[in-house]
């Protein structure tokens, strides 16, 4: 994997795979086809993207759609997702985020959306990384961020931060988060770009609870390329809602123990 991202400057479309492999206490895996939106913003603000269904940020989506995308799937639930973010980054000392910014995100299903994770990858001028913002959503309705920074920032290197908003009912919040972001430019005799977000969860011991990643090949976003996502997997928003809860009927059969949901933390953002 490359650590220069040298993706098209427009809005992509990638189609891959999610992974869930539980190591302890009990042994639990799977894998389901999947598909994502990569966005470039500002790009994207400047000169919308015909193909790209979209309300906020002053534009509206009109009529029936098989995929689309609305700015108050995020951040604050406003209409504009990107004014969102950079006044969070600003906030919080990120000031030289003034590149493309990226945002990997489940995509509306015939108007569904459920986004358990998204990433925004903000990048500076020189298209270096200034920072990444991990979205976390739960079944509950909350949200929560993560933000990475720092000066071992860089695609392919690890990133960590300490866990401290409630996902799933059979992990603690406790331990923390290892984060790895790869992608490839489709040069060396790859097919074409793609992207790599793995998401490791550790006890406060060092054990490895649990491993997942999502990963996929982008191309343009089309009408035919969001077509053919969209019949391979037509109702992927309300698939992932039940195969959250299928797999939570799984662990509770393997007798994971079970934990109750805590209070949720007192700022949007951990560092």
């Amino acid at each position: 994997m490359s650590t220069v991202k040298t993706w098209p400057a427009q809005a992509l479309i990638g189609r891959g795979q999610v992974r869930h492999r539980r190591l302890a206490p009990t042994a639990h895996a799977f894998a389901y086809r999947s598909y994502f939106l990569m966005l470039p913003l500002r790009a994207l603000r400047q000169t919308p993207y015909a193909a790209l269904h979209r309300q906020g940020s002053g534009q509206q989506s009109k009529g029936w759609h098989w995929l689309s995308f609305h700015d108050a799937d995020h951040g604050d639930g406003g209409p504009d997702c990107l004014a969102w973010l950079d006044a969070l980054l600003l906030r919080e000392g990120v000031d030289d985020a003034k590149g493309e910014v990226w945002l990997h995100c489940y995509p509306r299903v015939l108007g569904h959306a459920f986004k358990p994770v998204s990433f925004w990858h903000c990048e500076r001028e020189d298209g270096s990384l200034a920072a990444i913002v991990v979205e976390v959503n739960n079944t509950f309705g909350e949200r929560h961020c993560y933000l990475l920074q720092g000066p071992d920032l860089a695609y392919g290197r690890e990133l960590q931060a300490r866990k401290v908003f409630h996902v799933s009912p059979f992990c603690r919040v406790a331990g923390r988060y290892r984060f790895r972001f790869m992608n490839s430019s489709g040069l060396h005799g790859q097919h074409g770009p793609r992207c790599v977000a793995r998401v490791d969860h550790e006890d406060e011991q060092g054990q490895m609870l649990l491993q997942t990643s999502i990963s996929g090949d982008l191309q343009p976003l089309t009408e035919a390329s969001a077509r053919q996502a969209f019949m391979a997997i037509p109702a992927q928003s309300l698939m992932v809602v039940a195969r959250i809860h299928w797999q939570a009927l799984q662990l509770f059969l393997k007798r994971i123990p079970f934990f109750g949901k805590p209070a949720a933390p007192e700022t949007l953002v951990t560092r």
